[in-house]
């Protein structure tokens, strides 16, 4: 299925810096409760993701990443998920986040 440009540009992808990490241990596969903070403008979110193979809390903790923020919160078990945060995966099947090589300003949109 094809998309118009103009479909892309309805996603609004974000960076923002992980500030809290949290388990999980009520998620059906093995997660982390994140905090991430978007800027003044968007604020601080929180995020269900499924990132603990290749992460610990410790590391976690000031990375930035990439996240759709524009997504209606999701319900995943007792924890209410405002936005998603991006990944692809390994060889292995296991996500690896996607994050920006270098530090840049929290909030800036993805183009």
């Amino acid at each position: 299925m094809s998309i118009t440009f103009d479909d892309f540009l309805k996603l609004d992808i974000r960076v923002g810096k992980i500030i809290d990490v949290q388990d999980f241990p009520e998620a059906r596969k093995p997660a982390f409760k994140l905090k991430i903070d978007f800027g003044a403008e968007i604020g601080v979110k929180k995020s269900s993701a499924q990132i603990t193979q290749h992460y610990t809390k410790e590391t976690l903790i000031g990375r930035q990443v990439l996240a759709v923020v524009n997504f209606p919160p999701r319900q995943i078990g007792q924890f209410m998920s405002e936005v998603l945060t991006l990944g692809v995966p390994c060889d292995a099947g296991h996500v690896v986040l996607i994050e920006p090589e270098q530090t840049v300003p929290l909030g800036g949109r993805l183009y």
